[in-house]
């Protein structure tokens, strides 16, 4: 079975972070990388929205983003970041196991600033999820949720 890690990339709200635990169980197979001001299981609000699912799902903390990309580079982890650049793939177009690949990577970043240059630099790709409305983006929660299972379908 292909698996999935979930870079969190100083996601600010616990309730989100919760919500991408509770994503990535129903997925399986799922790994999540907690980065910079991210708040890890410990957080009451991670705890009270994730409901159980921080007790299966394997995380790890990264004192910044750039350990957890690196560790992925020297894996060979193909790391793929969720933000609107010039050159994003659409991501029900993008082909996320590319190569027979057995593991990848999926960046989500702050819900403002987005994801940093230098994190974007370190990627391998960009994917964003077209939007008709006004508003550039969805909740980082319900992006993760979409491109988790994106992701997983391939396997």
């Amino acid at each position: 079975m292909k698996k999935l890690i979930i870079v969190l990339d100083n996601v600010r709200s616990a309730f989100n972070v919760g919500s991408i635990f509770r994503t990535a169980d129903a997925a399986g197979n799922v790994e999540i990388y907690l980065c910079g001001i991210t708040p890890t299981p410990e957080n009451a609000k991670v705890f009270k929205t994730s409901l159980g699912s921080e007790k299966d799902v394997k995380w790890m903390y990264f004192d910044n983003t750039k350990e957890a990309i690196e560790k992925l580079k020297k894996k060979e982890t193909p790391v793929y970041s969720v933000e609107l650049t010039e050159n994003s793939k659409h991501f029900q177009k993008f082909n996320y196991f590319k190569e027979q690949k057995k593991e990848i990577a999926l960046v989500f970043g702050h819900e403002i600033n987005g994801i940093s240059q230098p994190i974007l630099d370190m990627s391998d790709d960009c994917i964003y999820i077209p939007m008709e409305g006004i508003k550039e983006s969805l909740n980082v929660g319900i992006t993760a949720s979409i491109l988790i299972f994106e992701a997983v379908r391939y396997n």
